[in-house]
């Protein structure tokens, strides 16, 4: 029996005979074993929560009540069982489902999320409307021990504990973020899962109750005296009744029954309550339980005897290059120390720190932390490394502003998923980095087109005296082109020449640009390409050359239109006094955010693959054309036809 078929709305879940419940489980995780093995995604997470999911929806109704996603990424079981079971196959892909919670895709998903340590504190602000506004309804925040840690949902746990209300914060605690979880709360909350205090006290509790007498307030008093003296034995000082939460735990989050059990009375409680569950990572399947890290988020896969396949393109990934070009100058500089912020796999850096151990520090989901021990670090006399995706850095302003930048550390960061992302979609794209980080005071900041120019932005950047941002993207690095010239502060490099237009484009973007200049000259049209290199700070020389050309400046960046290296250029030009210069710029819109899909179709939508740049070329190149060159118009017009 298909149950999974039935299940229209979280209101069929509840209409399912308990004994039902397991089956109905053990399909979603095959639905969501073949998508994410068709589309890629996040795997082991979402078969880790399945059941915690389905009890869920079972006990509470979330037409009416409140659930928070931490993170988002395993939400695939609720997105099952709300109504979007008949289009999952399109997951992750354009025009598709999302891989997050999307406001736009469902009325259960709250808030479009992909950050983590987020859901207690907004859940917070949503129960406490609700109180204000007369409503009675629960709320549920959902979050993982990985995401517990940053300092965000610490702050959310200590203005949770002054609720006088209903208020239920869901710990999914499987040992597990992207890679094991980190630091202290991590091995306090492995002590519990060690001890199994709850399912203790349980247990002798059922011991004792057949032997007392009839129940009234004296054996009532007994036994919450019998359960307050086991838990001042075994957890004396928990941090999270230390903040006002009543802490029960932790369960087997596989137990639907019990789990529902449980819910169904912790939904009574008219006080802030944690509930610690204990889930594995992967469960139902053999090889992700196995390996949870490596299939977290894994490329689209075959199962075949047993065996994993991974769908993996041909190519070296940026994240590759940028490992094995750390790695090169770490040899020769000790002084070398890298950190990220709960992404070791994605970063590269779990290779790094395979090769030097005690040079590598992975500090959580907590960014801010990662920064601010790079200061000191830095401080100190080390040349750290802080490696963290470009979406991320921007939990860490601040401390961007505050401890490095204001005090002139020569910190290197090094953004990974720095613009478009592909299936991650909106939550991820890295479209703000050059904006935010450009107007910092003494802030350098480089995109390298291939790798011997990252090994070289690296380099400059390890060596240089102020703070540094190296940016690439989630993509594969291109074929490198001859004899890259080591990198020099605000200087740009030179790839084509041509009278007829400017191409200025910055980081890998540089690649599709001399591709473009290719397709231009098929209908006579040669456009010079420049790397820029440096959005801070700008080559004012080759705003000055493309200005000296006399054609117009195409501007190319994988990035937000708005204050990126397009308006770095502009404002050069400005400040040069280079009147009459015509800039088109060229990046991702201003209006919108571009939704999940394919990285090259995403490259496309916004005009910033070969065809995209060469026809906005042609266009700019059209305006300007005299209307007596009847012939020259009638070319570029053609050309501009047959792209779109």
């Amino acid at each position: 029996m298909d149950l999974l078929e039935k299940i229209k709305s979280p209101a069929d879940v509840r209409e399912l005979p308990l004994e039902q419940l397991p089956r109905l489980a053990e399909q979603i995780r095959k639905r969501v074993l073949a998508v994410v093995g068709a589309n890629g995604g996040h795997l082991t997470s979402n078969l880790g929560v399945t059941e915690l999911t389905i009890a869920l929806h079972r006990v509470f109704d979330f037409s009416v009540d409140r659930l928070l996603w931490d993170v988002g990424h395993q939400c695939y079981p609720h997105k099952l069982l709300t109504g979007r079971h008949p289009r999952f196959e399109t997951l992750r892909q354009a025009g598709g489902l999302c891989g997050f919670p999307d406001i736009h895709e469902s009325e259960f998903d709250l808030f479009s999320v992909g950050h983590a340590g987020t859901s207690i504190a907004t859940a917070v602000g949503l129960a406490r409307a609700d109180q204000i506004l007369g409503r009675t309804n629960c709320t549920v925040a959902l979050v993982g021990d990985a995401s517990i840690v940053n300092g965000v949902a610490f702050e959310g746990l200590n203005q949770a504990g002054l609720l006088k209300r209903q208020f239920l914060v869901v710990l999914n605690d499987n040992e597990w973020g992207i890679s094991p979880t980190q630091g202290a709360i991590a091995e306090y909350l492995a002590k519990f899962r060690a001890s199994n205090f709850y399912e203790d006290v349980k247990a002798r509790t059922k011991l004792l109750l057949p032997r007392l007498p009839l129940l009234g307030k004296p054996v009532f008093d007994m036994i919450a005296h019998l359960k307050e003296g086991i838990k001042a034995t075994v957890s004396p000082g928990h941090v999270f009744e230390a903040l006002g939460l009543q802490y029960v735990g932790p369960v087997d989050g596989h137990d639907i029954r019990h789990l529902i059990e449980l819910l169904a009375i912790l939904k009574r409680a008219h006080h802030p309550v944690l509930l610690h569950v204990h889930t594995v990572k992967g469960n139902g399947c053999d090889w992700a339980t196995a390996e949870p890290g490596k299939y977290h988020s894994p490329k689209p896969f075959v199962v075949e005897a047993g065996k994993v396949t991974l769908k993996s393109g041909s190519g070296k990934s940026w994240t590759r290059a940028f490992v094995d070009c750390l790695i090169t100058l770490a040899e020769t500089n000790d002084r070398i120390f890298a950190l990220t912020a709960g992404m070791p796999d994605g970063t590269g850096l779990n290779k790094f720190a395979e090769a030097f151990p005690e040079r590598c520090r992975d500090v959580g989901i907590a960014e801010s932390c990662t920064v601010d021990m790079a200061a000191g670090m830095c401080k100190a006399g080390l040349r750290p490394v802080a490696a963290i995706y470009s979406t991320f850095l921007q939990r860490a302003f601040d401390q961007v502003f505050q401890e490095v930048v204001l005090q002139g550390l020569p910190v290197l960061f090094c953004l990974d998923r720095a613009g478009l992302v592909g299936g991650d979609g909106a939550v991820h794209h890295g479209f703000l980095d050059i904006a935010y980080l450009r107007g910092f005071p003494g802030m350098v900041l480089m995109a390298p087109l291939d790798e011997a120019e990252l090994m070289e932005a690296m380099r400059f950047g390890l060596a240089f005296s102020r703070p540094c941002a190296i940016r690439f993207p989630r993509d594969n690095v291109p074929e490198p082109l001859p004899d890259c010239p080591t990198f020099e502060l605000g200087r740009s490099r030179r790839l084509r020449d041509g009278a007829d237009a400017t191409i200025l484009a910055y980081g890998t973007v540089a690649t599709a640009a001399l591709e473009a200049a290719e397709l231009l000259s098929s209908a006579g049209i040669e456009a010079a390409v420049v790397a820029a290199r440096f959005a801070r700070p700008i080559d004012a020389e080759m705003v000055q050359a493309a200005h000296r050309a006399g054609g117009p400046v195409v501007t190319v960046e994988d990035h937000s239109i708005t204050g990126g290296f397009g308006s770095a250029v502009l404002e050069a030009a400005q400040e040069l006094g280079l009147t009459g210069l015509r800039v088109l710029r060229l990046g991702m819109p201003a209006d919108r955010f571009v939704s999940h899909g394919a990285r090259s179709g995403q490259l496309a939508e916004c005009g910033l693959d070969a065809a995209g740049i060469a026809a906005s070329v042609q266009r700019v190149l059209e305006s300007g054309v005299p209307r007596t060159d009847t012939a020259r118009r009638v070319r570029v017009r053609s050309l501009v036809a047959r792209h779109r």
